[in-house]
């Protein structure tokens, strides 16, 4: 186990998941509108086992799908960072970046700002040179923060491994952000 890196933005703090967080998380996992863009809603076990894998790759790696917390207020806003999908995808290995974030922190930049940070964490101090995002065909609220964090679609699509074929979210799109460095294996 090495170093946990936590961020820090003007208004976020993305850091190691705590036991206070699971009652915030299961809600937001069992909030329909939340997961309209995954194939179901968790339940509390799935959304406690969730976070506890998240904290433990944190503690594995120092780094992976932090909890984000608003600064001023000290409450649970989500998730967001950087994770080694384990599905083969088409385009594996890979970093990818991603958030979930509680339906009542819509809407004021929280997803572009925390993920902003972890992609500026995973180009300069982890040294990547690509990191990718993906979502179900639709979501346009993700594609957007993609959008503003810079990021180029690919002009494919892709079906996600994971799900069933015919299943309505199987078909993904693909957002790509390119480091400056020469590409080095995935940590």
């Amino acid at each position: 186990m090495g170093q946990i890196h936590e961020l820090e933005t003007r208004r976020l703090l993305l850091r190691q998941w705590r036991d206070s967080d699971s009652a915030r998380f299961a809600q937001m996992n069992a909030d329909a509108e939340t997961m309209r863009h995954f194939p179901a809603v968790l339940t509390v076990q799935e959304s406690n086992a969730m976070a506890q894998r998240c904290r433990e790759l944190i503690a594995q790696r120092g780094w992976g799908f932090w909890a984000v917390e608003e600064k001023v207020s000290g409450e649970f806003v989500g998730f967001t960072g950087l994770h080694v999908p384990t599905a083969e995808l088409p385009f594996s290995p890979c970093v990818e970046i991603g958030w979930r974030l509680n339906r009542s922190f819509w809407g004021k930049g929280y997803a572009t700002e925390g993920a902003g940070a972890a992609l500026v964490f995973a180009f300069d101090s982890l040294g990547l040179a690509e990191i990718v995002s993906f979502t179900a065909l639709g979501n346009t609220r993700s594609e957007r923060v993609m959008q503003r964090l810079g990021m180029h679609r690919d002009e494919q699509t892709f079906e996600h491994p994971a799900l069933p074929m015919h299943h309505p979210l199987r078909e993904h799109v693909l957002y790509r952000a390119f480091g400056t460095k020469e590409a080095g294996p995935v940590p």
